[in-house]
């Protein structure tokens, strides 16, 4: 009697196990219009759900939470109903772009240290809520090499800004600010100013999104 008693026990063990094992994870992709462009056919988050669903992988559910137009502050507001509300097991964000290119062009961009406490709140905020946090350096506000493009400086301070953030946090980076450079140093052979991984400077084409797309689901990867 005690021995079925404890074979009982174990298969009880066993059956919770394999159904904490099954839980599906909710992966929220964060950010702006580049994100928000990113749930569209061949976007960089269609290809990672499209991806998951030719693998018959169903462990993972992948939602975008892209605003076009958005910084670093309207994130902060907004994530409670877009985000929070979704109970996310991880959340990539990806956010800087307009934090810098509507300095110049709008005059409504985010200043360094303001952008530092907000993405940093954000974060804690995730965290507290159990949510795995990844985070994403701005790409690229037009294509040329060799820092031509207006913007490249201050790209590459508020990227620097990310890294450190995510070093203090300990929380895995795409740097794609590095990443995009080094490929547009290769690739970018004309020095035009888009056409080799977005469309304008800034939206990602289809050899962008792919190119995201594996690298965001490699820092996806590195923390399960």
């Amino acid at each position: 009697m005690k021995k079925l008693t404890v074979l009982a026990l174990l298969a009880g063990a066993l059956t919770l196990a394999a159904f904490k094992t099954a839980k599906v994870k909710k992966i929220v992709f964060f950010g702006d219009s580049i994100t928000q462009m990113g749930v569209q056919p061949g976007g960089y988050v269609d290809l990672i759900k499209s991806n998951l669903l030719k693998q018959g992988n169903k462990n993972y559910e992948v939602v975008g939470a892209g605003i076009g137009g958005n910084k670093v502050y309207d994130l902060y507001l907004r994530m409670d109903d877009d985000v929070l509300a979704q109970h996310p097991d991880i959340t990539v964000i990806w956010v800087g772009v307009n934090d810098v290119w509507h300095k110049s062009s709008f005059g409504t961009g985010t200043d360094p240290d303001k952008f530092v406490k907000f993405y940093t709140a954000i974060i804690k905020k995730l965290q507290e809520h159990h949510s795995k946090v990844i985070v994403v350096t701005p790409a690229t506000i037009g294509e040329k090499k060799n820092g031509e493009n207006k913007q490249d400086s201050d790209l590459d301070k508020y990227s620097e800004s990310i890294r450190q953030l995510a070093a203090a946090q300990q929380i895995p980076v795409v740097d794609l600010r590095k990443i995009f450079t080094e490929y547009e140093a290769t690739h970018n052979t004309s020095d035009v100013e888009k056409g080799v991984l977005t469309v304008d400077g800034v939206h990602l084409n289809a050899t962008g999104n792919q190119l995201v797309a594996e690298k965001m689901w490699d820092a996806i990867k590195s923390i399960e």
